[in-house]
């Protein structure tokens, strides 16, 4: 066991879980605490718990164990999709077709509602996830909004400089029109569904939701329902993006 090189003395239960391609370190914290998971056959409900090597860990009865091989993949996500690992009323999932191509356990970073569609990431690598998946990260995300009726000019000034909708702030970092129903927003920190919420207090139907880019890393010819491995230089520019506002 290697996860954070420290398991001899012990690594926290959520990022071993991680670093064993379960999920993503919030998301381990969540299934800790609902009780999917035992240490040396006991259930442990505290995120925080140290594992050391040659402890026995299980998710929902299945043992886990630390990737060796990292993996970083990106998909165009089809509407239609929930962004889950499982999804409880049997809809297809964006890791269905993940599964499909590669034998490691991957998770995504990060999640698109199920009507919108374009890139995520896959991933094993805990490290990786918790880096580019915060929102401190400020990794700028690219979508193109199609809608059924003009967007007002309002929309996209209140929008640029903030606007508070049901107590809740949204702001996105650039928004630039296309043509009368087209545009193009760049968001930093994606609040759920903060698009659709915006554009919902405007009464601006949206057609098509699509996720072009994440940080350094563009759609390019790739199509939906297809996924790829990203380069190296990819995953360093991503984690570049994150890190050059922190001093890293």
């Amino acid at each position: 066991m290697d996860a954070d090189n420290n398991t001899a003395v012990g690594v926290r239960l959520q990022v071993y879980l991680a670093h064993c391609g379960v999920a993503s370190r919030r998301a381990c914290e969540t299934y800790i605490a609902a009780g999917r998971v035992s240490v040396n056959g006991s259930i442990v409900t505290v995120p925080g718990t140290k594992v050391c090597d040659g402890d026995v860990v299980c998710v929902d009865g299945q043992a886990v164990h630390v990737e060796q091989h990292k993996r970083y993949v990106l998909l165009y996500k089809p509407s239609g999709y929930v962004c889950s690992l499982a999804d409880e009323k049997g809809r297809a999932t964006a890791a269905d077709i993940v599964r499909k191509r590669y034998t490691e356990r991957l998770y995504n970073i990060g999640r698109l509602d199920m009507y919108s569609e374009g890139l995520i990431i896959f991933t094993n690598d805990g490290d990786f996830a918790a880096a580019i998946g915060h929102p401190s990260a400020e990794l700028e995300k690219e979508y193109i909004i199609e809608t059924t009726n003009p967007i007002p000019d309002v929309l996209l000034e209140r929008f640029c400089k903030g606007i508070r909708i049901d107590s809740v702030f949204y702001r996105c970092r650039s928004a630039v029109r296309l043509g009368s129903r087209k545009v193009r927003i760049v968001l930093i920190e994606g609040k759920n569904r903060e698009i659709r919420r915006v554009f919902d207090y405007f009464a601006v139907g949206i057609r098509r939701l699509t996720r072009v880019r994440i940080g350094c890393v563009r759609m390019g010819d790739l199509r939906s329902g297809d996924c790829r491995e990203l380069s190296e230089r990819e995953v360093q520019g991503l984690l570049h993006d994150t890190a050059r506002d922190d001093g890293y």
